[in-house]
């Protein structure tokens, strides 16, 4: 990565390179998928006092079948944003070469622009690295390592006694978030669900992993019952040192919680149980491109960009298990 580069510093490199990556094979309409209508427009914005005479805006494209203007930005998570080109070019490229992620005042500080903007900026970011089209996990001959672990502080509401002092709950676990995560073939996918009991556990296994696979999980009575769904169960018994047995281990799923961990008390230092789901699916992009380029990471995250909006609204709604 070369801070210097023109994509990260002007705008016009920065659209030609979100342009490239979009319409490899030449500019489609993203309002009605017209391909052979399509010119250049002249786009001025309105004369002010301070600027009586505009300078024509680029990167505006005419359609000849649905006669409407667009830009590489228009149906994307970069619509309706003042924020140039070239600053959303390098937050993607610093967050996809970041390991363990890079803070939204890290981002303020680096871009130049509000703290607001930044954090708004992740987010959207981390919206354009979904997986939309997710396959099961496993398959026939391979297998699926699942584990659990807590973290954070869970939102709780606080109950009054009849004395009118707060009732508060006791138990490490209980003041936790709650996170599943399931690994194979090097690839994770994880979940943040209210409580980790043997019913949400179930669900997530059964529509995410495929039945044929080998189930490998640690001793705890979670796994059990829906072990016995799938082609084999193995646990090992962390609780006696045991770690790997005949193939049998959940070391890559713990290698991705340290990761994980690292980043949300090290960098993020803070996550609200609200916006917990989104920072999961940061991990679970960086880690299932970890074996490419940052470089080639970035582009990935600016593909899955398109078909995507995040707004203020939508990003303050409490994510779904």
């Amino acid at each position: 990565m070369q801070l210097t580069a023109k994509i990260y510093n002007n705008e016009n490199a920065a659209r030609t390179h979100l342009e490239q990556i979009r319409w490899p094979n030449g500019v489609i309409c993203p309002l009605c998928g017209c391909t052979d209508k399509i010119k250049s427009a002249v786009m001025k914005n309105k004369p002010t006092k301070k600027n009586p005479k505009p300078k024509a805006v680029k990167g505006y494209y005419h359609c000849g079948d649905c006669r409407q203007r667009f830009t590489v930005r228009t149906g994307t998570i970069y619509e309706r944003s003042h924020i140039p080109l070239h600053k959303w070019v390098l937050a993607t490229q610093l967050i996809c070469s970041s390991k363990k992620g890079m803070s939204a005042h890290q981002l303020h500080r680096m871009l130049g622009v509000t703290y607001k903007s930044a954090w708004f900026m992740a987010h959207r970011i981390r919206e354009a690295m979904i997986d939309s089209a997710p396959s099961p996990l496993g398959g026939p001959g391979k297998s699926v390592q699942a584990d659990e672990t807590y973290i954070g502080k869970k939102a709780v509401k606080v109950e009054k006694r009849s004395d009118g002092r707060p009732f508060i709950k006791s138990g490490g676990a209980a003041q936790k978030c709650s996170v599943v995560s399931l690994v194979s073939d090097g690839k994770a996918r994880t979940f943040h669900v209210d409580n980790a009991n043997a019913y949400t556990i179930r669900n997530i296994l059964v529509t995410n992993a495929s039945r044929e696979s080998d189930l490998h999980t640690d001793e705890s009575y979670l796994y059990r019952k829906v072990g016995k769904e799938f082609a084999n169960h193995g646990a090992v018994k962390h609780t006696a040192g045991e770690y790997y047995r005949d193939g049998v281990t959940t070391n890559n799923v713990e290698n991705y919680f340290s990761i994980f961990k690292r980043g949300m008390k090290g960098v993020y230092q803070h996550c609200s149980e609200k916006h917990l789901g989104r920072y999961l699916v940061e991990f679970d992009f960086r880690f299932n491109h970890r074996d490419i380029e940052d470089d080639e990471r970035a582009v990935e995250a600016h593909r899955g960009a398109e078909g995507k909006r995040l707004t203020y609204r939508r990003i303050n709604e409490k994510q779904a298990a």
